[in-house]
């Protein structure tokens, strides 16, 4: 009889996946893109893991307000870049190309990956 390890065993049982990393500077505007990326997921019969929240990222950066004299005086600005995860369980063909043939709003990134 031969032996099989747990992990190659949880290896083989684990589906593929599809992960979507969806990155954007308005939050609305990445919940709405989320909303409307699972709706589709749903109508083709796909299994969904998600929206995931990641940590949002800052980007802070400061400028003299003033040109030569005043080095006291400065302008703060800051970018914030929201993001979402989301896993697609066995996904098929169907699901990929309805994905591929989404119309997404501008500014909204998504990052596909097979896992």
């Amino acid at each position: 009889m031969a032996k099989v390890s747990k992990k190659t065993a949880e290896k083989e049982e684990e589906k593929e996946k599809l992960r979507l990393k969806i990155k954007a500077y308005d939050h609305k505007l990445i919940d709405n893109s989320c909303r409307q990326i699972i709706e589709v997921v749903e109508r083709q019969g796909g299994q969904i893991i998600g929206p995931i929240p990641l940590p949002t990222e800052f980007h802070r950066y400061t400028v003299n307000s003033s040109t030569f004299v005043h080095k006291d005086s400065r302008e703060q600005f800051e970018m914030r870049v929201h993001k979402r995860l989301i896993d697609i369980i066995s996904p098929n063909q169907k699901i990929i190309d309805s994905l591929s043939n989404l119309n997404l709003p501008a500014g909204v990134d998504i990052e596909i990956k097979m896992l």
